[in-house]
């Protein structure tokens, strides 16, 4: 990694933990994973007026070594159903992640436009045909589903209810969190690699 991108990604959290310290972070905040400076977790609260309200969603952000020149590579660890996100793989369908992107971006406003995307869904450039279809044909549908899988996959109640189950096990709280952090919330996932599975 040069160090005019090490830099740049520390200004990049500085602003972050700056702005959260304020209480500007806008509904957005990140964390590092394993302390390494190029894959992060971003975190999105599910904006007020949408399927995603009161939902918690995290983003793997992986910064590949052409960075700030080429975009992270991000996608939804949490379950969506959204026509620009794979309910399956959680891959994203946005512009500035692709050919849109410009060194004048950073991590920060490309978690902005993923949250201003759950406000505003563009079915015509789906990434997941069949969300798309049912937002275009079955709004009513579509809003019953998305906040159902709001409610079962991002819902901060769910994630204390994971992290219990597992502590219950007999694992400490930190690693528990570590743990269901690293793979999404996915509780089985999380337990297997605690067990050393």
């Amino acid at each position: 990694m040069q160090k005019t991108q090490t830099n740049r990604l520390n200004k990049e959290l500085q602003d972050f933990n700056e702005r959260q310290k304020k209480g500007e972070d806008s509904g957005i905040s990140i964390l590092l994973v394993d302390q390494n400076i190029t894959h992060w977790k971003g975190f999105i609260n599910g904006p007020s007026d949408t399927p995603y309200a009161n939902g918690y969603f995290q983003v793997d952000i992986v910064i590949p070594p052409e960075y700030p020149y080429k975009p992270p590579k991000m996608k939804f660890d949490t379950r969506i159903w959204h026509p620009n996100i794979s309910s399956q793989t959680g891959a994203i369908c946005l512009d500035i992640l692709k050919d849109e992107w410009s060194p004048a971006l950073s991590i920060r406003t490309a978690l902005l436009s993923l949250q201003a995307l759950l406000c505003d869904p563009q079915p015509d450039s789906p990434q997941d045909a069949v969300v798309a279809n049912q937002y275009k044909t079955q709004k009513d549908l579509f809003v019953k589903t998305a906040k159902e899988w709001t409610q079962n996959y991002a819902s901060k109640n769910k994630q204390e209810e994971k992290v219990q189950n597992l502590v219950n096990l007999g694992f400490e709280v930190g690693i528990v969190r570590e743990a269901l952090l690293r793979f999404g919330y996915d509780e089985e996932q999380a337990a297997n690699f605690l067990l050393g599975g």
